[in-house]
């Protein structure tokens, strides 16, 4: 079951919405069904850190699967 962000035709509202089967999505402020759906963004854990300085994680892992590893 997905959850979108949607907009509010009707009173400029955005919320977002857990779809469960063939619901259709209504605006919890003013109950339109006049609604669009938004485009979510999502974000990483390594994005919040990567301007802080702090290292990033190593892609290597040792292993022959990693790219670099023995063997």
């Amino acid at each position: 079951m997905p959850i979108y962000e949607y907009l509010c035709q009707g009173c400029n509202s955005q919320f977002e919405y857990l779809i469960e089967g063939s619901d259709k999505a209504a605006c919890p402020s003013c109950e339109s069904r006049k609604v669009e759906r938004q485009l979510s963004v999502i974000s990483s854990p390594q994005s919040k850190t990567a301007g802080s300085g702090a290292p990033m994680p190593s892609a290597n892992c040792g292993l022959p699967r990693c790219g670099t590893g023995g063997g």
